[in-house]
């Protein structure tokens, strides 16, 4: 149930609860090393989790695997756009229950970091603002400006209102222990000239007078006035962080990118586990005390929420993926250096560091002088080669690029770069295919004309002005008279975005986009006119709306220039001519995706049963499908569709556009979740609106299923006379496991010895190698759910290559 209630009621409802019955609890403050709650000083792992981004049902498991994990604490933004949809009227039902998600972080014993903004970016249309400032007289976004401080404030003070209504703060007793005000301003501060400083100054001052009893923080913003805390976000902040702004503020990292969200057109950017790693250990040796990764769970940009050509799915490659499941061996590596760091914590917060060199490009950080006369050390290797250091007179191997956690700077108990986890490989795996023509049935898009419309313009309007983002798509018509013998005409269109599908007497003549790095584009198309009257109907779609830059309401979008050029070079401007407009598609409009809608319509048999046949485009398809009866997630494979937009039981999963190839000739995303929250036991209505001409009946539902896993380790290192015999590490083992209820039916690559390559590569046999390897690793895992295989001689009986250090590959299949 949609919760609507006007402004003025979550300004008084703080004090009625007060009245009813009061909250208690200890302020959460900061010194120079670290936050402090309780009066203890805290290293705080924390990981984002956006609870828009997945339905209400996962938010148990996802919270519940985070703090598996080692966190401490659930970051999230705060939507604005989608909590206050129109001015003064606030929904925060279904995935926008913001209090029921604080909640559960708060029953399952975690903190919460909330990032009110209210303008996020996080690749959210608009950056998080409602598209009703847009229209707001006099507004200019994010500076010294009146109306738009007016509405910031508003809402900001309703959601820490609505907080403290609920007794959610850490000084009331609740999980909040950090809250956010604006996002990366410094990016875009200079665009706003001397209005940017004073909107900093009044930001920080209006934060901090609602009182909230925990500390605010800026992040990307190094004159953050205090006693708001300037905070990094990035890759590497233990290497770009020029410090907190004043001596008596932590070091706190907001954002610290797990891979990187990918757009349409893009290649999937992966980070390695290692590199991850490296980085928190080395923010934590130089004194940074609160590391939270973005994302630890990507989840769905469900609906029309996503930026500007920004994928459905959001960080799959972060700690849990989009469905919720684990990502091997990122979750894992990252649980290991939480526990390992949390070891010695107490020696990191309360002991004086002490840095030291170690070598060229090796350091060594000491934490000693506590009470308790303890010490620890991260001893760092920034070399791209294995080195041998001398520290407290032992010698110790540095892996390339590692650091080394020693928490009684003797023994190494953690290694950024030795992964003692199993890699895991998904697969989607196709369990239904609707390749029955009788299975689905059709609804064609009208092509409107000039005739077709009630609105008008003697220009050319601009898109999003006019359709207030409450569809995608924006028609523009005209008609005009040609009459020569020469038929032939060249169409050009300039837009400044996103996609544009032309058509010319309801014929379509092409199709253009831009992308995420251009967004404006020219259509060039030969068609062949009619003497007479000729109507010409442009089909303007967006792809999300921008998230990020200075002056967000002036950016600007559509067809501003349309001609047609004769054989003869005679061209004929057509941008001042009269313009008809229709917002959005018939279809759309009266929602034909869910059962109501669905009425409206006269549904016909699928046209075209041959997949290379060419189909319409502006083509609405449905059929009807079981829930299948299995307990692995499962998507909507659309490697035959082209773009648009798909809906089970009336809700959206999401936009889709499968022919925006990357790079490699790859769809960036063809296949897309489907909660199982959006089922029904029988009878699952899935309708798709199709852009271009996509094949339906190829389209699969498919499970999404860890298929391989992989696992490598390290024999013991007695071959190498040089090293301290009081420092070898011992043998180490290959640990794997399959998912539930399946076990290991193939052995796939298994080799003990130098085998080339590793779990993230192509393996391959080296000089040396077991020629028992594959039948013992065989005999220890087929048929099993879990095998452990020793990388030692004696398992393997004998050694062999005596003078070489050995290690152990195995890839299995989980069947």
């Amino acid at each position: 149930m949609v919760r609507l209630m006007p402004l003025y009621f979550w300004f008084f409802l703080p004090l009625l609860t007060a009245v009813i019955g009061g909250v208690h609890g200890g302020e959460v403050t900061y010194d120079s090393r670290s936050l402090i709650i309780d009066g203890q000083r805290r290293i705080l792992f924390s990981g984002s989790i956006h609870y828009p981004r997945s339905p209400p049902e996962m938010w148990p498991s996802l919270i519940k695997k985070a703090k598996e994990g080692g966190l401490d604490v659930i970051q999230t933004y705060v939507f604005w756009n989608l909590h206050e949809p129109q001015p003064g009227q606030y929904d925060f039902s279904g995935r926008g229950d913001l209090v029921k998600f604080i909640k559960e972080i708060h029953a399952q014993g975690l903190y919460a970091s909330l990032r009110i903004g209210p303008f996020i970016e996080s690749e959210w249309s608009y950056g998080g603002l409602p598209f009703w400032l847009h229209d707001v007289p006099g507004i200019t976004f994010r500076c010294d400006n009146e109306p738009f401080k007016a509405h910031m404030q508003n809402f900001t003070a309703m959601i820490v209102n609505m907080m403290k209504s609920e007794g959610l703060y850490a000084s009331q007793g609740g999980p909040i222990i950090l809250s956010q005000i604006e996002n990366e301003y410094q990016m875009v501060q200079k665009a706003f000239h001397d209005r940017g400083p004073p909107y900093v100054k009044w930001a920080a001052e209006m934060a901090v007078g609602l009182q909230t009893g925990v500390p605010w923080v800026m992040c990307k913003q190094d004159d953050a006035p205090d006693p708001v805390i300037n905070a990094c976000n990035g890759k590497e902040c233990g290497e770009t962080f020029t410090g907190p702004n004043s001596p008596n503020k932590p070091s706190i990292w907001t954002e610290n990118w797990t891979s990187q969200y990918q757009v349409y057109g893009g290649d999937p950017t992966r980070r390695s586990a290692q590199d991850i790693a490296f980085h928190v250990a080395l923010w934590i040796a130089r004194n940074g005390s609160f590391v939270n990764y973005y994302m630890y769970h990507g989840g769905t940009n469900f609906g029309r929420v996503a930026s500007e050509f920004v994928t459905t799915s959001y960080y799959n490659l972060a700690p849990l993926d989009e469905y919720g499941l684990i990502n091997q061996p990122t979750w894992s590596h990252l649980r290991d250096l939480h526990i390992s760091i949390k070891q010695c914590s107490n020696t990191l917060l309360l002991g004086m560091q002490m840095p030291s060199s170690l070598g060229p490009k090796q350091e060594a950080y000491v934490f000693n002088g506590n009470p308790s006369g303890e010490c620890a050390a991260f001893l760092v290797n920034k070399n791209k080669e294995d080195v041998e250091v001398s520290f407290k007179n032992s010698s110790y191997l540095l892996p390339a690029k590692s650091i080394s956690i020693l928490p009684d700077c003797k023994h190494v108990i953690f290694n950024t770069a030795k992964v003692r986890a199993q890699y895991g490989f998904k697969a989607n795996v196709p369990i239904k295919t609707f390749n029955l023509s009788e299975e689905w049935e059709e609804f064609r898009e009208p092509i409107p004309n000039f005739v077709d419309t009630t609105l008008t313009s003697d220009a050319l309007l601009e898109h999003i002005s006019t359709t207030k983002d409450t569809t995608d798509y924006l028609w523009y018509t005209c008609s005009f008279q040609h009459e020569s013998s020469d038929a032939q005409a060249l169409l050009n269109v300039h837009s400044l975005g996103h996609v544009l599908h032309a058509f010319v007497n309801g014929v379509l003549v092409g199709s253009a986009h831009g992308n995420h790095n251009n967004k404006s584009f020219t259509l060039q198309s030969n068609v062949s006119l009619s003497n007479g009257i000729n109507n010409v109907s442009l089909l303007s779609a967006m792809v999300g709306l921008p998230d990020s830059g200075a002056y967000l309401e002036s950016k600007k979008y559509g067809p501003v220039a349309v001609s047609f050029q004769d054989t003869q070079g005679t061209t004929k401007d057509l941008a001042n001519l009269r313009w008809g407009y229709k917002i959005g598609l018939p279809g759309e409009n009266l929602q034909i995706y869910n059962e109501e809608g669905s009425k409206k319509i006269q549904w016909s048999k699928l046209s075209t049963t041959n997949p290379d046949e060419t189909r319409p485009p502006l083509t609405w398809y449905k059929t009807v499908f079981d829930a299948p009866g299995i307990v692995e997630p499962i998507t909507l494979g659309l490697t035959s569709m082209g773009k648009g937009e798909a809906w089970v039981n009336g809700r959206s999963i999401g936009r889709y556009w499968i022919s925006f190839r990357a790079s490699r000739s790859l769809s960036s995303q063809s296949s897309y979740y489907i909660p199982r929250t959006f089922l029904k036991p029988k009878g699952n209505v899935l309708v798709i609106l199709e852009e271009e001409g996509g094949f339906p009946p190829l389209i699969t539902i498919e499970k999404v299923a860890t298929t391989t896993v992989c696992g490598q380790a390290k024999a013991s290192d007695h071959f190498n006379n040089n090293y301290n015999t009081s420092r070898r590490e011992a043998a180490e083992a290959v640990h794997l496991y399959c998912p539930p209820n399946r076990v290991f039916t193939e052995i796939l690559f298994a080799s003990y010895g130098t085998p080339n390559g590793g779990c993230d590569d192509v393996y391959s046999l080296g000089l040396c190698d077991s020629p028992n390897s594959r039948i013992l690793v065989e005999k220890a895992c087929i048929g099993k759910r879990r095998c452990s295989i020793p990388a030692s001689d004696q398992f393997f009986g004998g050694d062999p290559c005596p003078s070489e250090q050995k290690s152990l590959s195995v890839q299995a299949y989980c069947g």
